[in-house]
């Protein structure tokens, strides 16, 4: 059986050393550096950083740059605990994350908050009963296979 998965997800940065030096304090992961690019292993999907210039010349020279405004897309980091979730973004904001939403009950019975990076990506940080985690980090539904 062939299980799909993602396994990196790239952010184009403005400054690489800033950004990972945002997303080492935020995650509390040490980083690896190769190639111009920071690697940052998380359980599941590693999260990579790239100078966005040279991002958009890798897929094409005809891609359009641009940047502004909500483009859609969030990304989700969900914690262990709704305590976990206050303290990473206060985190976030310390080395100069935005808070867009603070943490807050969820329609969803859930408990989250949002802020946006350096560069303006949009990150949920999040706590739901729904959710149990593996002894390697790896997040599962509740009873879930």
């Amino acid at each position: 059986m062939k299980i799909s998965r993602i396994t990196i997800l790239t952010l184009g940065v403005a400054d690489l050393g800033n950004a990972t030096e945002f997303y080492k304090a935020v995650l509390g992961t040490p980083p690896n550096i190769s190639d111009g690019i920071t690697f940052i292993e998380l359980p599941g999907t590693w999260l990579a950083l790239y100078p966005f210039e040279k991002l958009a010349e890798d897929i094409s020279p005809d891609v359009p740059i641009t940047r502004s405004g909500f483009n859609g897309l969030t990304i989700a980091h969900n914690a262990r605990s709704k305590n976990e979730v206050v303290e990473i973004l206060k985190r976030a904001e310390l080395v100069g994350g935005r808070i867009i939403k603070e943490a807050q009950d969820t329609f969803w019975g859930g408990f989250s908050g949002y802020f946006s990076d350096l560069d303006g990506y949009y990150w949920e940080v999040a706590w739901g009963p729904m959710f149990e985690f593996a002894e390697n980090g790896e997040m599962k539904f509740k009873g879930g296979v």
